[in-house]
């Protein structure tokens, strides 16, 4: 039997016995005490927000924290998962799940840009990529296994973590090896074939040796249905294989050694996106467009497709990911007031590709039944096949993206004054550097079996090949220190400072490829194919023809260093009530531009931070929390995306546009964030997470601001991507979660039966500032609002045994809830394309524990 096979055979073995079991108790069922019921106290649950350890009450910091439960309740597999059920946090998944960038409080990134939410595990920040998408700078799938919880701070946090962000920090911490032997092996199997298979296994070896061994396997088959007649069968499939080594050592009574390696690979069809509808008429490429988009779509009502339908003739689509880091964290107690700590890391990233963003199976269209089409005053007979756009990364020894990341952190924390006085001091050191050239090949209106061994045919005459080479090297260095100091057992002043050096160093090699005998063409000696290779940068190349892409080379140099801050006062009236005001400094480094002379680097924005909030914890009658933050952000030097529109003179002289990242506008944004969980009875657990959002950019540099940079340049105009007035783009200025569960009064003997749901509204969301519109009845550039309702239910220990059972479904309605697609030729390409997030999904899970 395949692997597969043998998964759904056990698991549907182990589920046919507790289901049986299940049917007997129902009989049975008496109320009992509520021992097992879930806490929904806040007082046990410890953060490292502070880079210690604290009660989550206690910290002047609007944080959303998941245990291990929650996560595997809600089926948080990847990152993109905690977006449901965290209001304020907002995702961007165009490229897939597992390449998403992350934005809380609205502060998004743009391609090519550093992200504005720091990704962080064990302490550590997320292996840095940098590609032609979002990819890396996150962790790897899979990881979200065996965790201690998952820490979501808002705002700038960039006094004590080591990347400097706007928005905020995502924090996993993962189980510590225990002094127990103990474990558990847990499977899922649901609808598309799902199969997912995890297990921890913790082994104390000795008293001051333990070791925890963590793997998971992730298999489903994608809801995106292709109907092209090559291609993969489907997409947005999952296919993942995760493991993780963890070893505590305890040298001395007082020094310890905790080793973490975890390794990820990813192995899927990629993402794709389903014809909503096309754009009618233009002129020669947008009407041959047009009039294929228009041929695709009757294709698709013949027969009857929705919105996971989709017809993609890439051949061999994929996307691989791989990525791999060790950390190791050295504790040394001092002292009972000092503690030393040295965090050292080492990680990999790397990426292969073969994707076509826009999912079409274009063929060249029988004009006006003239059996073809004419374009250029050349005519194509009907039926040929061509991709519009797709890009390749997939050479051997050939990557997308690959980066190596080395971090080093020494850390001082004390107290003094009788614990009236705590404080960390700090420095760190981040050196990431290439592996090899990021490599990208891109095919437009070829007909390719194989685009990154040129293997295509050119049914259209004019298709080329876009080749974008990249080496970036990011050096970020900073020296900080925080302390608190309290005034009283109710009040206490915190304070830090940050000083953070930033450097980028890259090399670009851009060349546009086409199948050629005219003179400059030559024999490639890697794919034997007669081509013609020119620079891509028109602007230092302009018209030049060479043979390697290292005769386009274009180097650019960036530096900045700026200092953060943070103050906050903190009051406790009462024990259970906490209330605290706070002012951050924030920013996020610049860039660099390869094919933009007069733009080649940007500059980091910088953000100031107000917030207010209060904690108050229930622990009479009714148990809970009740946390709520208001919070006002004032962003500068805003890092936006422009065209730039070369002068008539430079377009004679074979200069053509080009796109640049520019510092050119202020933006803010105010809300309130809330969040309560609420006990009744020892049995019924209500919470509810709401935000409220409201974005703006406050201003864009005007015509004449804009044009005194163009100044020495080839550039006659800039036009910037974002409109003064908007908003932020894929910020929904309101999202609810509600979730109720509530355990059943059984017998002891039995175990522990609930059930539970979960609803989230998401308000309409603006993903595209330049057409924001309705197509036909479709949404184009927006996100309609949406909701989601997911439900599970949770048998704790079967009748006694060491098995939990689980039943669960997500959007039980079958809600229709669109991926944000920024893509602008979305639009001018000749059709209207949306992803979509998954359908409905159901499944059991089967979860045996052992040890402990």
């Amino acid at each position: 039997m395949t692997f597969k096979e043998q998964a759904r055979v056990g698991l549907l073995r182990g589920t046919f016995l507790a289901g049986s079991a299940l049917f007997a108790l129902s009989a049975t069922a008496e109320a009992q005490t509520a021992e097992d019921a879930p806490a929904a106290s806040a007082g046990d649950i410890i953060v490292t927000a502070r880079r210690s350890e604290e009660r989550l009450q206690d910290v002047p910091i609007s944080i959303s924290v998941f245990n291990q439960e929650d996560l595997t309740k809600r089926n948080v597999a990847v990152a993109t998962d905690l977006a449901t059920y965290t209001p304020s946090l907002s995702v961007n998944q165009r490229y897939g799940p597992e390449k998403a960038s992350f934005a809380i409080r609205g502060f998004n990134q743009t391609n090519n840009t550093a992200p504005t939410v720091g990704m962080y595990f064990a302490e550590v920040v997320g292996v840095r990529a940098q590609g032609g998408t979002t990819s890396g700078n996150t962790v790897g799938a899979g990881a979200f296994s065996d965790l201690a919880n998952v820490q979501i701070l808002k705002g700038p946090q960039g006094t004590l973590f080591g990347r400097n962000t706007t928005g905020g920090a995502i924090l996993l911490t993962p189980q510590k090896p225990t002094d127990k032997f103990e474990g558990f092996a847990e499977g899922t199997y649901g609808n598309y074939d799902q199969v997912r298979l995890t297990g921890a296994l913790n082994v104390p070896l000795a008293d001051t040796f333990k070791v925890r061994l963590t793997v998971e396997r992730n298999s489903r088959d994608g809801y995106m249905k292709n109907h092209a007649p090559v291609g993969a069968r489907d997409f947005n499939d999952v296919n993942y294989f995760y493991g993780r080594l963890s070893v505590v050592a305890d040298l001395t009574p007082n020094l310890e050694n905790y080793m973490i390696a975890h390794y990820s690979r990813s192995r899927t069809h990629g993402y794709a996106s389903h014809i909503n509808n096309c754009n009618v008429g233009g002129t020669g490429t947008n009407l041959l467009q047009s009039l294929s988009c228009q041929d695709q779509l009757t294709r698709q009502t013949a027969r009857g497709d929705g919105p996971y339908d989709v017809e993609n003739s890439l051949v061999n689509p994929f996307e691989h990911l791989e990525q791999w880091q060790i950390i190791n964290t050295t504790t040394w107690h001092a002292s009972d007031t000092i503690t030393l700590k040295n965090i050292a890391s080492y990680g990999e990233f790397r990426e292969r590709m073969n994707l076509a963003y826009l999912s079409t199976n274009f063929t060249t269209p029988n004009q006006n039944n003239s059996g073809g089409f004419t374009l250029f005053g050349n005519f194509i007979p009907a039926g040929q096949p061509y991709i519009l756009f797709a890009t390749n990364g997939a050479g051997k020894g050939s990557y997308a993206a690959a980066e190596s990341t080395v971090t080093e952190e020494l850390q001082l924390q004390g107290k003094s004054a009788d614990d009236r006085i705590n404080y960390v001091l700090g420095g760190y050191l981040e050196f990431s550097r290439p592996i090899g050239f990021s490599n990208t090949i891109s095919p437009n209106f070829l007909n390719c079996a194989d685009g990154e061994n040129f293997n295509c045919t050119n049914p259209l005459g004019f298709g080329n090949f876009s080749e974008a080479r990249t080496k970036m090297a990011f050096d970020n260095h900073g020296i900080y220190g925080q302390g608190t100091y309290k005034f009283s057992d109710q009040l206490s002043l915190t304070a830090g400072a940050r000083w953070t050096f930033d450097k980028i160093v890259g090399t670009g090699q851009g060349t546009r490829i086409s199948f050629s005998t005219a003179p400059g063409s030559y024999i490639d000696p890697r794919t034997g194919k007669s081509i013609r290779r020119t620079c891509t940068d028109t602007v230092t190349y302009p018209g030049k023809v060479v043979q390697t892409p290292s005769q386009c080379s274009t180097h650019r140099e960036n530096k900045s260093d700026k200092p953060t801050w943070v103050i906050d006062f903190d009051y406790k009236p009462i024990p259970d009530l906490l209330l605290y005001g706070k002012y951050a400094r924030g920013y996020r480094q610049g860039g660099i531009n390869f094919n933009s002379v007069g733009f080649e680097t940007w500059g980091p924005e910088s953000m100031d931070s107000y917030e207010a909030g209060a904690k108050f914890s229930f622990n009479g009658g009714i148990k809970g929390y009740f946390n709520v933050a208001g919070f006002y952000n004032k962003l500068s030097d805003v890092q936006v995306l422009a065209q730039l529109i070369p002068t008539a003179a430079s377009q004679q002289a074979g200069i053509s546009g080009a796109s640049a990242i520019l510092n050119a506008g202020k933006a803010r944004s105010y809300g309130v964030e809330v969040d309560t969980s609420l006990l009744f009875f020892d049995r019924l657990r209500l919470s509810a997470s709401y935000a409220y959002l409201n974005t703006k950019i406050v201003k864009i540099d005007s015509p004449s601001e804009l044009a005194a940079q163009l100044v020495g340049t080839p550039f006659g105009s800039v036009n910037p991507q974002v409109a003064q007035g908007t908003g932020f783009l894929d910020t929904p200025k309101h999202k609810l979660s509600v979730d109720a569960n509530y355990t059943l009064p059984l017998d002891e003997s039995l175990g522990s039966l609930s059930v539970g749901a979960t609803w989230t509204y998401t308000s309409t969301v603006v993903t595209n500032y330049s057409d924001p519109r309705y197509v036909s009845g479709y949404p184009v550039g927006i996100t309609p609002s949406n909701n989601l309702v997911n439900l599970n239910l949770d048998w704790k220990e079967v009748a006694g045994t060491p098995i939990n059972l689980s039943l669960f479904v997500t959007n039980l309605t079958k809600e229709v809830i669109k991926i944000p697609n920024q893509f602008p030729y979305a639009f001018s390409g000749g059709a209207v394309h949306s992803g979509y997030l998954p359908p409905r999904m159901y499944g059991l899970r089967l979860r045996y524990n052992f040890g402990g």
